[in-house]
């Protein structure tokens, strides 16, 4: 494995679904000295297609190339400022059917997962009558599966179940798996928002703005409404699949 520098960089493609952690995850990557985060890059193409009457899509759509060819492009080419790492927070379900997948394997994949147990109360709280769709669990899986034959191996997958009990120990084995040192600022960072924050910051991320580091584990314990149980019984066998693949400290 090649040393990862500004002229050798990690173009980290980490592949989420909606309430996994995901922009804590960015956090934490943020904080690091060699690392550049882009937040959601595809959100404007994906809602200008679909329609979907998201929390501030005409604030969002305004905000973002709408051309999912010129974002891969910049996805694919210089890392901005510089850096050596490229981390690229991404939603699975943005990764729409037309888009094509030519330029997948020109990144370093790793997939975020959470329980649906955990996920699917706190998506129905900020966003109502979620799909499967909406849920991004069967993309998270084809996308795993195409990068898995492009590329001729098995992709990190990180669960935020175990990245919360166990943060330094997981991130330590992920950077181990990547080619890059652990760096200690992952584990803690300074509270508020970021320039690099998508414009949807201010409906989602107010747990995130007011955090300084990941918070400690704790289990869900209210019985899951009945509303959400048979998306419960979609979302299952897909994060199973993947979760089977999940690196242990």
């Amino acid at each position: 494995m090649k040393t990862v520098s500004p002229e050798n960089p990690l173009r980290l493609a980490v592949w989420s679904g909606p309430r996994n952690l995901s922009t804590a995850f960015m956090r934490s990557w943020g904080n690091r000295d060699d690392t550049f985060v882009c937040d959601e890059p595809l959100y404007a193409h994906y809602l200008v297609k679909t329609g979907r009457p998201h929390p501030m899509a005409a604030e969002v759509i305004a905000s973002q190339q709408q051309d999912w060819r010129k974002v891969t492009e910049w996805l694919t080419g210089p890392v901005p400022q510089g850096k050596a790492v490229f981390f690229q927070k991404h939603m699975s379900h943005h990764l729409l059917p037309e888009i094509g997948r030519d330029w997948l394997p020109l990144l370093t994949h790793v997939f975020l997962i959470r329980h649906p147990r955990e996920v699917l109360p706190s998506l129905d709280a900020k966003f109502e009558q979620a799909a499967l769709p909406d849920t991004g669990y069967a993309q998270q899986v084809e996308i795993f599966n195409h990068v898995r034959r492009q590329n001729g191996a098995i992709s990190s997958v990180v669960d935020a179940g175990d990245l919360l009990r166990d943060p330094r120990g997981l991130l330590i084995r992920l950077c181990a798996v990547l080619g890059l040192p652990f760096q200690e600022a992952m584990l803690h960072w300074p509270a508020g928002r970021r320039e690099s924050d998508g414009v949807w910051a201010r409906h989602w991320y107010h747990a995130v703005e007011d955090s300084t580091g990941f918070q400690p584990y704790a289990p869900k314990l209210k019985p899951l409404p009945d509303h959400l149980r048979g998306l419960y019984d979609q979302c299952l066998p897909f994060y199973e699949t993947l979760a089977g693949f999940r690196l242990q400290p």
